[in-house]
């Protein structure tokens, strides 16, 4: 029987499988037919036709905020990804460890284990984000010293002051990648009259967006809709507009940095003084996030090896590990 970690996102998911790393990283977009809700296709396919699609078919992603928002979506969704990673036999149904934003809801919990159990697990097991993210970031956190993880994906921020294995503190804002491009298709409808889609959004916010001065790099051409005459139009856009764009967005999550800090116990602010903070997360790559955030508290910022990984890789060595962590585990059956 196959043990397999999902770093199940708003943005993207991601599946390791016991001793073959990172097997699949794909979208978390599903395309469905509007009359049957049937699945035409999962995943990167899927993306493609974000925004392209005719009347029939609908392309949209089953998670907002980090949590479940179309059940049978994400099972069919995690079905198909089970199948790619497995193969189909009736012998090849896994057992998994899923990650969960920190502080969600008994019943979010609960969906996201029905939702795993019903794409075919046999048994599952759910991890809190903030912790996946940092073992997977290499911080050592069943030490009894205080570390600090940020951990910004598609639909979260999770911001966690970690010691002895587990959390002593966290803050979950539903503000992360997807509110960036939201932000930055708002600003370009206000300024400009033109509207964006929204892959076109992450591609200004992935090649020149900035969250510091310092960082800004050149400009971009995008192409998009007219509002006043209707017509194709091109706009082209420089870095220091994207980042005003995000502003309001990343002073929240900057805010939320702070004020996590200020309630954090003095023995454990000094650790983190010396340690650091460790970005993780998509939104981790953001240019000169780890600058801001530096000038903002005080405190050395490093942005994790593989940021995007983080949390898969961290599920990956509780896998790995056998029984070690098996502390932070209680798994589940149908």
């Amino acid at each position: 029987m196959k043990s397999i970690g999902i770093d199940l996102g708003t943005a993207n998911t991601l599946v390791y499988a016991k001793g073959r790393g990172i097997v699949l990283r794909e979208p978390s977009v599903v395309a469905v037919e509007a009359k049957s809700h049937k699945v035409v296709a999962v995943g990167n396919e899927a993306k493609l036709m974000l925004g392209k699609t005719p009347g029939s078919i609908i392309a949209m992603r089953p998670l907002k905020d980090g949590v479940i928002a179309e059940f049978d979506i994400t099972a069919a969704m995690l079905h198909h990804y089970f199948k790619k990673v497995s193969g189909s036999t009736i012998f090849s149904r896994p057992k998994v460890i899923i990650c969960i934003p920190y502080g969600v809801t008994e019943v979010e919990k609960r969906a996201v284990e029905d939702v795993t159990l019903e794409a075919g697990a046999q048994s599952v097991a759910l991890i809190e984000e903030p912790i996946a993210a940092a073992v997977g970031s290499g911080l050592r956190v069943e030490d009894a010293r205080g570390s600090m993880i940020i951990d910004i994906g598609g639909g979260t921020t999770e911001v966690a002051v970690l010691s002895l294995g587990g959390i002593v503190l966290s803050r979950s804002l539903r503000t992360a990648g997807v509110e960036l491009d939201e932000a930055i298709t708002a600003y370009i409808k206000r300024k400009y009259n033109v509207l964006i889609g929204e892959t076109t959004a992450e591609l200004l916010k992935k090649r020149i967006g900035s969250a510091h001065p310092a960082t800004d790099r050149g400009a971009m051409e995008v192409r998009g809709r007219n509002l006043l005459s209707g017509l194709p139009a091109v706009v082209t856009i420089p870095s220091a507009e994207v980042r005003e764009a995000m502003s309001g967005e990343i002073e929240q999550i900057v805010e939320v940095i702070r004020s996590t800090l200020e309630n954090t116990p003095p023995e454990l602010a000094s650790d983190i003084y010396d340690t650091g903070i460790m970005l993780s997360g998509g939104g981790a790559l953001l240019a000169g996030l780890d600058l801001l955030i530096s000038r903002v508290t005080g405190i050395r910022t490093v942005v994790a090896k593989a940021p995007i990984d983080s949390v898969a890789v961290g599920i990956g060595r509780v896998i790995e590990s056998g029984n070690d962590m098996s502390g932070i585990l209680n798994y589940r059956t149908k």
